[in-house]
């Protein structure tokens, strides 16, 4: 399932980049990307436009934070990112493995990646998830009942926390919106972190995917903390504190982009 925001390539790599930079300006971008001031312009009122960003003197910005990002926009952000945290984590799912997702951009890309396997079995509450897997006919789907959240188009609640406590799977997939400092892990509703932790208490192995942005951002609902995760795979090295964390602990983590790992 693809996002629903049409945007070009080149679009989806400046977001990244104010994204992670925190502002650019349109001579710097136009000289970037070896194309006019008027082309960055159209390029930049277009992100706008869908709340990507947002004007500033000189250039854009990321929007204002209140709460979190619709699920569209989210998608196109460090998508380069995702997909070889995606990559990653597919060379560590055996064929035949049972895995329960949870919601989140990341999440759906992973199970993206894994559709070429064969007789995956696959729960989640995620109808991005739950659509990429049905591309792979040999793949068993079974999904949360329950209301819907049509932005994110996820199911939460206690009936989903339940559904993921009727199964006991080989290996639980799952994103977070934030981890704090000292290792906690944060999202920004209740029911989130509630499917979430009933994921990790009915998986054999805890795989937590998430891009860089995701240390220090401000998200408020604790849940877990990152040393419970079996293994922690994201596009930089992590944070020292975080490493130091997950080295005593014994946790696996991988630094998706460059493959460099560490076990």
């Amino acid at each position: 399932m693809t996002g629903d925001i049409d945007i070009t390539a080149r679009q989806r790599e400046i977001a990244d980049l104010v994204q992670s930079n925190g502002f650019a300006s349109v001579e710097a971008l136009a000289e970037r990307f070896e194309v006019t001031t008027q082309t960055i312009r159209r390029d930049l009122t277009r992100l706008c436009e869908h709340g990507i960003l947002r004007r500033t003197h000189g250039g854009v910005e990321p929007p204002a934070p209140v709460g979190n990002l619709h699920y569209a926009r989210r998608q196109i952000l460090n998508l380069p990112q995702k997909r070889a945290i995606a990559e990653t984590v597919a060379g560590r799912v055996p064929d035949g493995a049972s895995l329960a997702f949870s919601v989140g951009t990341t999440p759906e890309i992973v199970m993206q990646a894994l559709t070429r396997h064969q007789g995956l079995r696959i729960f989640t509450n995620n109808l991005h998830v739950a659509f990429s897997a049905s591309q792979n006919p040999g793949f068993e789907v079974t999904i949360a009942g329950g209301r819907l959240r049509h932005g994110d188009r996820d199911i939460l609640g206690a009936d989903t926390e339940r559904f993921f406590s009727s199964y006991k799977v080989d290996i639980g997939i799952f994103g977070v919106a934030g981890v704090d400092a000292d290792g906690t892990l944060l999202d920004f509703h209740e029911d989130e972190v509630a499917a979430r932790q009933a994921i990790l208490a009915n998986c054999r192995r805890a795989f937590l995917v998430l891009d860089a942005s995701k240390f220090g951002r401000p998200a408020h609902v604790r849940g877990g903390h990152i040393t419970e995760v079996a293994g922690v795979f994201c596009d930089t090295p992590l944070p020292p504190t975080i490493a130091s964390l997950l080295a005593e602990a014994g946790r696996e983590t991988a630094t998706c982009a460059g493959m460099e790992e560490r076990a």
